[in-house]
C-alpha cells in the first residue's frame, strides 16, 4: 500500500451530517480527492451499517479511494471492504489478521508507544493516533497527546501513524515534522458546510506528508 493513500482519512458520523446526510458529505470529499473514507457508526445497527455500507463502498470505487470499516471485521469483509480499523476493545490485531484475506489493510488506534510497538508485531498495516488536540467529535477522545505524544508513537513503529483530534488544515502541517503519514477527521469534513473545500485544504496542507 502506497502510504501517500493515507495522507486523509475522512470518517464518517451521521450525527455531525445532520440534514447534509453522510452519502452527500462523503461524495463531495471524494469528488475533491480525498483519498480514504471509513465508515464509523457507532450507534446504527448492522442492517442500516450494511446499507450505508454498500453506498460508500461503491462511492469509493468510483473514485479510486480505500473505505474501511470501523470495528466490525464481519461488516468490513461483507462490504468488500479494504481494510477495517480496530480500538482496544474490539477484536485482536492479530486474531483479525488471521481471518482476513491477503491484502486486506488493518489500522489500529493507540496512542502509546509500546502497545503500537506490539500492535506492528501482530500485523497492523497502520495506526490511528490521538487525540492530539481537543475535539468533540468524539464521545470519549481519551487523554489529549499534543503533537509531542504523536512524535513518541511514530518513532516507535515503521509503519504509518495517521494523527487524529481536532485536526485543521493549519495544525495539519505542523505534524509533518512529528512523523505523521497523514491525518484523519471526522467534524472538519462531516459538519462542514463545504466538505469538498476543506479537504481541498487539508490535502493542500498535507502535501509535503
Amino acid at each position: 500500500m502506497d502510504p501517500k493513500r493515507l495522507r486523509l482519512i475522512v470518517i464518517t458520523d451521521s450525527r455531525l451530517a445532520g440534514d447534509r446526510g453522510v452519502v452527500r458529505q462523503v461524495e463531495r470529499a471524494l469528488e475533491a480527492g480525498a483519498p480514504a473514507i471509513q465508515m464509523r457508526e457507532k450507534e446504527m445497527g448492522a442492517g442500516a451499517a450494511l446499507e450505508l455500507g454498500r453506498r460508500l463502498r461503491a462511492l469509493t470505487r468510483e473514485h479510486g479511494a480505500l473505505f474501511f470499516v470501523n470495528d466490525r471485521l464481519d461488516l468490513a469483509l461483507a462490504l468488500g471492504a479494504d481494510g477495517v480499523h480496530l480500538g482496544p476493545t474490539d477484536l485482536p490485531v492479530a486474531e483479525v489478521r488471521g481471518q482476513s484475506p491477503s491484502g486486506f489493510l488493518i489500522g489500529y488506534s493507540t496512542d502509546d508507544p509500546e502497545t503500537a510497538v506490539q500492535a506492528q508485531a501482530d500485523g497492523a498495516d497502520y495506526l490511528g493516533c490521538g487525540t492530539v488536540w481537543p475535539t468533540s467529535s468524539k464521545e470519549d477522545p481519551g487523554a489529549v497527546i499534543g503533537p509531542e505524544g504523536l512524535a513518541q508513537v511514530a518513532r516507535a513503529v515503521s509503519i504509518p501513524v495517521v494523527a487524529i483530534g481536532g485536526i485543521t488544515p493549519a495544525r495539519a502541517r505542523e505534524l509533518s515534522r512529528c512523523g505523521a503519514t497523514g491525518v484523519a477527521v471526522i467534524g472538519a469534513v462531516m459538519a462542514a458546510p463545504d466538505p469538498g473545500g476543506t479537504v481541498r485544504d487539508l490535502l493542500a496542507a498535507t502535501e509535503s506528508f
